[in-house]
């Protein structure tokens, strides 16, 4: 009876130390950090879209911060300092933002002396005009 007593005993000691490794295993997996996937790819998405505007020609520095944060955020999720990644990424995806905006600007201005020239033309052909009747 005494042998089988002991045997019990070192199946439930076997059978806990199964169930906390497998509940430590569990713990280890679901607190290592995930990547910032989403703040990724919104980031890349939104250098793209600034790409596909000309920021280069008209935000060149912003872009090039843009760059710079992602590749950082890339740099940070292979050290797996996610935190860091993801703060990059949004700063990346900012960085984008800001070159799209001051791309619409200077569009939007260089439109704007185009329209006043071609206005300053109309004058000058309305006056000439005027002056020949």
């Amino acid at each position: 009876m005494n042998t089988h007593m002991i045997r019990r005993a070192v199946e439930r000691i076997g059978l806990s130390a199964t169930v906390l490794l497998a509940t430590l295993t569990l713990v280890a997996c679901a607190s290592a950090p995930l990547p910032p996937t989403e703040s990724l790819n919104m980031a890349k998405e939104t250098i793209a879209t600034a790409e596909q505007a000309e920021a280069r020609r008209y935000a060149g520095a912003e872009l090039e911060e843009a760059n710079r944060h992602l590749t950082a955020a890339d740099s940070a999720v292979e050290a797996e300092r996610m935190v860091e990644a993801d703060r990059l990424a949004k700063q990346a995806r900012l960085a984008a933002e800001l070159a799209i905006a001051r791309t619409e600007a200077a569009k939007a201005a260089a439109i704007n002396r185009e329209m006043g020239r071609g206005a300053e033309a109309l004058d000058e052909e309305m006056q000439r005009q005027g002056e020949q009747q």
